[in-house]
């Protein structure tokens, strides 16, 4: 093993591992950001084996892997509006599969047709790439899945383009700056600030890197040839970098498992750590007024869905609603820089608007109940109708009879559009609201051209 091989390898492992834990971090419920993860580890766990036994074919096979799954992260990027979305999310698994079978088998170069998942994806998703939001980050990624399907033609055909090292490590970076992409498109979806959070995690990572890779690489040197050194060592820097990565979660099963018998520190513990982890990602209180008409709706729906999830209220930048503000005002000085008690008096507000499409006279499933049944027993309540396990005990008759009708008469697909329908309602009843009570949300920020009001 030369020296340049430890000195590359590892802080490529290291720093792909990171980000992939770093990703899943963010938000563990997100299919997006598992997929993209998964490609991340998967180059990580190329590196350590291409260490081990370079160019050997478990090492090429491994190397064609994230290309299967940025093929999901392509779908999954696709506005959801689109006709291709559930065909396309259902099929990349399939199709993922297939090709890796068939790259398994196919010697050398043969193993490329892994891209062609990749690249049937990155078609659809430039096809649709105005409507997604960022708007350039379609064009980015189709130039990132370029120069990675670049650098694995370098790999596994016989080119000799210098040390194949140096080439895996080109690969690691275009990677991270996919990894990088999709951080971003979440947090833009979200409607969070990425930089404050990243930045922490990032510099965390650096003197991770700095205290345990050194020396791993430096022990992968002094002990060449002995295949469970290396390992160790690689296993020893993905143990503290995915500490680094899931910091949150660590924190929060150590707490869990330290007051094991003190429920009540754990539920402060708890409440505090959510606030402490969704600062950094809150958006600047003064780019609210900034928010358009569309991406007003699409916060509005967001927060309906995390109704019942406290961390996700406290990044949500519906937070800062000036009808918030006047709620907490009357409350008393003070009471407004509480963050858990700002995403109560959210809850509280988002109620009252889905409590407007109720229907006068007593529960109903009729067409005129639907709206109102959707948001306000699925998410207000937080009930799950498809759940195979028992609902939460107390539910009055009402609830009761909304779940067993949902089960029997409404099917999922059905229920989704009619909550994103109710979830337009409400943002337009809260879009009139703030533009009565305060008519800077008119002109916005600049103080030009009329808005568009939410449909």
């Amino acid at each position: 093993m030369t020296a340049a091989v430890p000195a590359i390898a590892v802080p490529a492992f290291a720093l792909t591992w990171w980000l992939g834990c770093y990703l899943v971090g963010r938000d563990p419920t997100r299919s997006l950001l598992w997929r993209s993860a998964a490609a991340l580890i998967a180059y990580a766990v190329a590196v350590v084996v291409w260490t081990l036994s370079p160019a050997s074919a478990p090492a090429q096979l491994l190397l064609c892997v994230p290309a299967l799954f940025w093929a999901g992260v392509a779908v999954g990027l696709l506005p959801r509006g689109v006709p291709e979305y559930r065909q396309a999310n259902r099929g990349w698994v399939i199709l993922a599969g297939l090709f890796l079978a068939l790259a398994s088998v196919l010697p050398g170069v043969g193993k490329l047709v892994a891209l062609a998942p990749l690249a049937g994806a990155m078609v659809l998703l430039m096809r649709y790439r105005e409507r997604v939001r960022p708007t350039a980050l379609p064009s980015a990624l189709a130039a990132a899945a370029a120069l990675h399907a670049l650098g694995l033609v370098v790999v596994l055909a016989p080119i000799d383009l210098g040390a194949p090292i140096l080439v895996l490590a080109a690969i690691g970076l275009d990677l991270l700056l996919m990894g990088f992409l999709v951080a971003v498109a979440d947090a833009v979806d979200a409607g969070e600030r990425l930089q404050p959070d990243l930045s922490r995690s990032l510099i965390a990572a650096a003197v991770a890197l700095l205290l345990c890779a050194g020396p791993a690489a430096l022990t992968m040197l002094a002990a060449p040839g002995l295949r469970a050194v290396t390992v160790l060592q690689f296993v020893l820097v993905a143990m503290v970098l995915g500490a680094v990565g899931l910091a949150g979660q660590l924190r929060a099963g150590l707490d869990r498992l330290a007051f094991l018998r003190d429920e009540r520190l754990r539920q402060d513990r708890a409440a505090l750590m959510l606030a402490a982890d969704a600062l950094p990602r809150r958006r600047e209180r003064h780019r609210m007024i900034a928010l358009d008409a569309e991406e007003f709706k699409r916060l509005t729906r967001r927060a309906l869905e995390d109704f019942g999830d406290v961390g996700r209220l406290l990044r949500n930048p519906l937070i800062d609603l000036p009808a918030v503000d006047r709620r907490l005002a009357a409350r008393g000085p003070g009471v407004a820089e509480q963050p858990l008690v700002r995403a109560a008096e959210l809850r509280a507000v988002l109620s009252e608007h889905v409590l407007r499409l109720k229907p006068s006279g007593v529960f109903g499933t009729t067409e005129e109940w639907r709206f109102f049944n959707a948001l306000y027993y699925c998410c207000v309540l937080g009930l799950r109708p498809y759940q195979r396990r028992p609902q939460p005990e107390g539910l009055d008759r009402d609830a009761r009879r909304a779940v067993d009708w949902f089960r029997r008469y409404v099917p999922r697909r059905s229920l989704h559009r009619w909550q994103a329908e109710a979830a337009t309602m409400v943002a337009a009843h809260l879009w009139r609201d703030l533009v009565s009570t305060d008519p800077r949300w008119l002109a916005g920020t600049g103080g030009g051209a009329r808005r568009e009001p939410v449909r």
